[in-house]
Formats: structure tokens, C-alpha cells, sequence
């Protein structure tokens, strides 16, 4: 049987994406053979694979740590939220159904075959699972027929290391409540916990380790410092963008609305590396700042509903006075579909059937269609004539005379649209941002200065020296033994 262990957390946006990241780097180091695996993930930050499937971007952040190509087996759920209350459900890679939340709770076990069978896939290839839960275990009210977390953990029989976050607070009672108010079975199941997130001497923490071990009667592997240079990883999901403001001290000014359903936005993470580059996430209740370089509008999972968010914020009249002063926008995916003159859904795809009036600062309509592009592809910029990397992930088909000067080529086909002055530009493809000669020259006509970091080579350096902070201060061998089964 595959060694493997399962971080859980104390709650959410404690840092398992990240450890895990770090901990699948740092045993391939070792030389295992290691595979990421997430049972149920909800983010609209996704990634597509080779086979033309889609995962949670977290989940091939992982992958690469573990020198790899991205699976669809490594997250067989991928909920992506598309309201308040419902989500599209995607299993192993494919979009299967939309359901309301309580709709989906009540049939989730029904996932579960398809997620033990991921499993056992991946442990066919591998030495080693690293597996991440998803929010907490201590949502005792989501126990029953739970998938994500302890659910999963008994049915793979798989034990678990309980991470808690020190710098948001009440670290103590985080860890020894949740294995409280769990039930002695889950409670049985973790093995052992982590601190992550400590700022200044670790040795403050001896006296509060030394109760949380007596107290709860496992060990603690590892009191994590906190790592800076997670800031240069891939976000999991927009919790990041929340509280986010700007990002780097660059004199381009780059400012992207954060809409209400944004996806894919690590598109943004190549930019906010940029030395020239500020990045600013414009938060609802702000308005787009009228001394931005270039206007970004990323993209979305509900393009309808986040176009009329983008109005009831007041963004199309700064976005409009922003193309007024010379400005330049760029449209991603979404963002593309906003710009048009006109996004009909007459299938209803994205809730009642109908057509709403776009930003019209591209002469092109969009049309939803209930087909999905998903696909990585190769283009060319036609500006530059550089190649670039990236990748599809929209419905809709769009048309109109600003196709006729095309974003890009891919295949020999036209891609995007552009408006007369080549101020608005709009593509569908995701990712372009880190081809690094391609991201060069973009921002260079935008005022940078040329030559820029290598983005793949940054992402490597990083998980290199996470895999190295958490040898120095985690017991990686005692890990190994629990997830062998010998601990």
C-alpha cells in the first residue's frame, strides 16, 4: 500500500496548499516518487491539463513540486463557485452538472467512488501521496457524508497531520478544540500537527508546544517560521485578493477590478514579480485609479453577473474616462466578453436566458454556448510575433470586425481582437503572462525597462527554498513514518 498522509487544517487559508507544496518538493528531493492529490477543492483558480481536463491551481503548483505533469486524478472534484449558493461541479477534469449548495451536499458521497478510484491511480504511480483536505474538520456540521477531509481519510485509510496558522491567533485553542469537538474517531485518526506562520523566535513557542503535546497527546512535527516567499507562489484561491492593495512599487500601474467571480487570476502573478511593475487590486467600493498605465479585466466564471457588478460599482464610467485620457485595457477571457458591444446567454446558461448591453469599447459580440474550450495551446502574438504559452478555459464563441485585427494566432487561426488604435486588446487565452520574452515586450510598450526574470525559473527557485525551510523545521522522517503506517 502507498505511504501517504493528509494535512488537514484548523481552518481555512492556514497554509496546507503551500506546506504541501513544500513537503512535495522536498521528498522528491529525497528521490520518492511523490503525487499530490486533493479530494474536493473549491476555487475558480484553475489549471488545465495535458489531457485536456481541469484542476485546482493549487494541485498543479503541487505537481510541478513534484516534477510532474498536472492529473486530473490529483483533484477528481473540483467545485467552482458560480453564485452565492450554487457551483458548477467538475469531475476528473470534466464539468458534470451545476448544483445549489444544498443540492450538492446531499449527493456528494455519491462522488466518493470516483475519488478513492483517483486515488488508487495515483498510488500506482507513486512512493509517496501528499494529500490536502479542504477547510477544516472542525466544521462538525459538514461531518456527515463529508468527502474533503476526515470522510476521505478513513475511507483511504490515510492518517492526518492537523496544521494551524500562529499568526492569526488563538493557535491553542484552534488545535486542541478541533480535536475536541470532533468525534474520538477523527480525533484518533491525526497523528500529529504543525505550527505554521511563526514570526520571530521559535523558542517563545517551547512552553506552548510542550501543553499542546500533553494536552492532546500527539507530537508536534514542526513549528513552521513564517516563509516570504510564498508571496511568489500561485495563490489557491481569491481569498488572496480580499485584502490585497498593491502590490510592488513599479512606475507602470497596472490596476485590475476584482470582480465579484473572478477566475484564473494568476494570470496577474508574472506581473506583480515585475520591478517596474505596481500592481493594483482595485477592491468593490473603489474606484479604477485614474493614474493606471494599462486596465486589466481578468476573468470570470459568471461574466454576466460580474458585468453588471462591474456597472453597479461604477468601473464602465472610470473604465470609460480611462479610454478617454489614452489609456490602455486589456481583456482576459471575461474581461473579453465584457468589453463587446453586446453577451447574449439564450440557452440560460449562466442564469435566465437573455442579453445584456456590454462596455462596447470592442466592436465584437459574444455569443454563450454551452461547449467548452479547454485546451493548452501555443500561439503567436501578431504584434511582436513571439510565442507564447497558455491555455483556454471559456464558454462563448465571440465575433465582430475587431477580430479582424486579431490578439493573437493560434494554429494559423485569429484569436482575440483589438480596437483601431490598438489601446483595447482582448484574448482568450489564460497564462500568456508567463512567457517571459512575450511579458518583456508587453510591458515595455506600457514604459519597462527590457529584460526581465525568468517567471517557470522564479516559481523552481521558490519551492526549492520552501522544500529547504521546511527540512530545517519540520521532522520530515517523522512524517515519512506516519505516512508509512510505522508511527
Amino acid at each position: 500500500m502507498t505511504a501517504a498522509l493528509m494535512l488537514q487544517g484548523t481552518g481555512s487559508n492556514v497554509g496546507k496548499s503551500m506546506i504541501t507544496a513544500g513537503l512535495c518538493r522536498a521528498y522528491t528531493k529525497r528521490g520518492l516518487k511523490v503525487r499530490p492529490f486533493k479530494p474536493q477543492n473549491m476555487s475558480n483558480n484553475a489549471a488545465v491539463t495535458a489531457d485536456g481536463g481541469e484542476i485546482g491551481r493549487a494541485q498543479a503548483l503541487q505537481a510541478i513540486a513534484c516534477g510532474v505533469e498536472p492529473s486530473v486524478h490529483m483533484n477528481p472534484v473540483l467545485l467552482k463557485p458560480e453564485t452565492e449558493t450554487g457551483a458548477q461541479v467538475v469531475v476528473r477534469g470534466v464539468r458534470v452538472e451545476s448544483l445549489k449548495a444544498r443540492a450538492y451536499m446531499a449527493k456528494r458521497a455519491a462522488y466518493l467512488p470516483a475519488i478513492l478510484e483517483s486515488f488508487e491511480t495515483l498510488g500506482e504511480q507513486a512512493d509517496l501521496i501528499l494529500v490536502e483536505g479542504a477547510g477544516s474538520p472542525a466544521e462538525i456540521n459538514l461531518r456527515n457524508d463529508d468527502i474533503a477531509n476526515m470522510g476521505f481519510a478513513h475511507a483511504a485509510h490515510v492518517p492526518v497531520a492537523l496544521i494551524g496558522d500562529i499568526h492569526r491567533g488563538g493557535v491553542m485553542a484552534s488545535i486542541a478544540g478541533t480535536l475536541q469537538i470532533i468525534s474520538p474517531e477523527d480525533a484518533a485518526q491525526i497523528k500529529t500537527f504543525l505550527i505554521n506562520n511563526f514570526h520571530g523566535d521559535v523558542s517563545l513557542f517551547d512552553d506552548g508546544r510542550r501543553w499542546l503535546e500533553d494536552h492532546c497527546q500527539i507530537p508536534c512535527a514542526g513549528i513552521i517560521p513564517h516563509f516570504a516567499g510564498a508571496v511568489r507562489l500561485p495563490a489557491e484561491d481569491a481569498v488572496a485578493l480580499e485584502d490585497a492593495a498593491l502590490m510592488g512599487s513599479g512606475k507602470i500601474k497596472i490596476a485590475v477590478p476584482r470582480l465579484a467571480r473572478i477566475a484564473n487570476f494568476d494570470d496577474l502573478d508574472p506581473l506583480k514579480l515585475e520591478p517596474d511593475v505596481t500592481l493594483e487590486i482595485v477592491q468593490p467600493g473603489t474606484a479604477l485609479p485614474g493614474d493606471a498605465d494599462l486596465v486589466l479585466i481578468p476573468g470570470s466564471k459568471a461574466t454576466i453577473s460580474d458585468l453588471k457588478d462591474f456597472r453597479a460599482q461604477g468601473w464602465d464610467i472610470d473604465l470609460a474616462a480611462h479610454v478617454r485620457r489614452g489609456g490602455r485595457v486589456l481583456g482576459l477571457c471575461g474581461g473579453y466578453q465584457m468589453l463587446g458591444r453586446q453577451l447574449s446567454d439564450p440557452e440560460g446558461i449562466e442564469g435566465p436566458a437573455g442579453q445584456v448591453d456590454g462596455l462596447g469599447h470592442l466592436d465584437v459580440e459574444t455569443v454563450l454556448t454551452p461547449d467548452k474550450s479547454l485546451e493548452r495551446v501555443e500561439a503567436i502574438h501578431l504584434a511582436s510575433g513571439l510565442a507564447l504559452q497558455g491555455y483556454e478555459m471559456h464558454i462563448g464563441r465571440t465575433e465582430g470586425p475587431d477580430c479582424e485585427r486579431a490578439f493573437a494566432s493560434v494554429g494559423g487561426t485569429p484569436e482575440g481582437a483589438s480596437s483601431r488604435d490598438s489601446r483595447i486588446q482582448a484574448t482568450y487565452l489564460h497564462g500568456l503572462f508567463a512567457s517571459d520574452a512575450f511579458r518583456a515586450t508587453y510591458l515595455k510598450t506600457l514604459g519597462a525597462a527590457e529584460g526581465t526574470a525568468s517567471y517557470q525559473a522564479s516559481v523552481e527557485t521558490t519551492l526549492d527554498e520552501l522544500a529547504a525551510h521546511l527540512e530545517q523545521f519540520v521532522d520530515l522522517d517523522g512524517l515519512l513514518a506516519i505516512a508509512e503506517g510505522s508511527c
